[in-house]
């Protein structure tokens, strides 16, 4: 089995077990049918993931990394951060859903070791669906499921402070929406960690 093939029976698996919401299962059709490459894209052009099946293991990688930080000790006693295993695998399988049909294959010229142009595949931007980042996949997901008031503001501010939005508006969804904090966190963990030297 590739780990492409792993990555996908893995996303499956969790989510199937854990979301139960009506419309999951038309979602999950969605994103599995062949008017979505959620399964096949990129996390990003080329600064992590930038490869076949990246967005299904960031994906993954930003769940692992929300459950870690929502079962750590001072989360749940000091700062009372609990949410059902649905919730944590929604907004963390599906915060980057903004991503599919986003990328395409295209080229660049770059030199090889003897200082040689060579043409080598690439991704490239092409936003058929221009609705921001965070509020695009809210828009997506609710196409299909209804989501909670929590669950839509992680989701569209788990970029944090760095997506260029209005930083009082980050400020006070992240006071409002501690969910949105800890999804924000597992994000940067996963790419900025995780995910540093996965590139092309």
């Amino acid at each position: 089995m590739t780990e492409l093939e792993k990555d996908r029976e893995e996303f499956l698996e969790i989510y199937n077990s854990l979301i139960k919401r009506e419309g999951a299962k038309a979602l999950l059709d969605y994103l599995l049918s062949s008017s979505c490459d959620f399964f096949s894209a990129p996390a990003s052009t080329k600064y992590h993931l930038a490869f076949e099946g990246g967005l299904v293991r960031h994906s993954l990688n930003v769940y692992r990394c929300l459950k870690d930080y929502l079962s750590r000790e001072r989360v749940k006693n000091e700062y009372g951060l609990e949410y059902s295993e649905e919730s944590v695998a929604i907004v963390a399988l599906l915060h980057d859903l903004c991503k599919t049909n986003f990328y395409k294959i295209g080229f660049r010229n770059v030199k090889d070791d003897n200082g040689i142009w060579q043409r080598v595949p690439t991704y490239e931007i092409n936003d058929t669906l221009p609705y921001g980042h965070g509020e695009k996949s809210v828009y997506i997901i609710s196409g299909y499921m209804k989501l909670t008031r929590e669950e839509a503001f992680a989701i569209r501010y788990h970029m944090g402070f760095s997506n260029g939005d209005d930083e009082r508006n980050v400020g006070k969804a992240f006071e409002m929406f501690p969910l949105a904090v800890a999804l924000s966190f597992a994000d940067m963990e996963a790419t900025f960690f995780m995910e540093k030297d996965k590139k092309i």
